[in-house]
């Protein structure tokens, strides 16, 4: 099991579940070192007291808030971990909602959530199987490293996750990134849900879902490490202008299904259904477009300005 990154206890209502906090997953990316391109020495950081012109160890180093160039007020990490506040040691639920109502844009890193002892088995359980009964998911603060954190608690084969959220106010606005406003036939819409049709699956496993890029990586390390030549780079197809996007979509549709051993025709014209609906509705007045999950409130009010984070 990974080591534990913090320890401490769930509170929600007069219910108090202790537990220990550990990594979801894992880093399998492959890192570099920096070196002496003349010689091959490592590069490393040093650090360095810009009043002594000396490196010191890790035992001289702590931390401070800069108030001016000469006036520093030092934080030890005593100070740090008995801050008052109620979510410096504990996650402090403060609301259970729909997981449908969280924009996933605002959800980041798993932790799994270990009951810490005996004493926390009961209420761990407890916690566990309402939500998971309840299908809903709980909204909770927490400090962990120097500032507040807002947090997703829900369940995953019997084990309650932590995801961090970021705050309302970290999410950037994207309206000045829409395109200019363009006609869309009923035609395209229908060609491109015959699109996601083909390409619609279960489960997110297989050969498609593999980290082809550290793949690559791996081997060009191999190659250089026994003196062989390096891999030749596969030839790209070169991606064609659109210039008609029913074409391109009727062209997608087939290409999709012979990648998934799919025959006959692949015409998303020939969709009577909704084209029948789309002709008795003609007439109606124009509906709303209903706003994503999540995002009728993030993106209809703006923030007047990012609030300083608790320490």
């Amino acid at each position: 099991m990974p080591r534990t990154i913090w320890s401490g206890a769930i509170s929600f209502g007069l219910v108090t579940v202790p537990i220990n906090v550990v990594s979801a997953t894992e880093d399998h990316s492959i890192h570099f070192h920096q070196y002496h391109l003349e010689d091959g020495g490592r590069i490393r950081t040093r650090k360095v007291c810009e009043l002594e012109d000396r490196e010191v160890g890790q035992g001289e180093i702590g931390k401070g808030y800069e108030v001016t160039k000469t006036q520093v007020i030092p934080i030890s990490e005593d100070e740090l971990r008995d801050l008052p506040l109620p979510t410096a040691k504990s996650i402090e639920i403060e609301a259970f909602v729909p997981l449908e109502s969280v924009d996933p844009i605002r959800i980041g890193e798993g932790y799994y959530l270990q009951p810490a002892g005996q004493v926390a088995a009961k209420p761990y359980k407890l916690l566990r199987q309402a939500l998971a009964r309840s299908a809903k998911v709980a909204v909770a603060k927490y400090a962990w490293s120097g500032r507040e954190r807002l947090g997703l608690l829900r369940v995953r084969d019997d084990v309650i996750v932590l995801h961090a959220m970021r705050w309302p106010d970290e999410i950037r606005d994207p309206a000045e990134l829409l395109p200019p406003p363009v006609e869309i036939s009923q035609e395209e819409i229908d060609g491109a849900l015959a699109l996601m049709d083909t390409m619609t699956r279960d489960d997110l496993e297989g050969e498609e879902f593999r980290d082809t890029y550290t793949d690559a990586l791996a081997q060009v390390i191999e190659a250089k490490q026994g003196d062989k030549p390096l891999p030749e780079v596969p030839q790209a197809e070169e991606p064609g202008k659109v210039l008609d996007l029913m074409a391109a979509l009727t062209e997608s549709v087939s290409k999709a299904k012979a990648a998934r051993g799919e025959t006959g025709d692949a015409d998303v014209h020939d969709l009577p259904k909704k084209k029948t609906t789309a002709k008795k509705t003609a007439k109606a007045p124009a509906r709303k477009a209903t706003p994503k999950t999540g995002q009728k409130t993030t993106a209809a009010k703006k923030t007047s300005g990012r609030r300083p984070r608790s320490a």
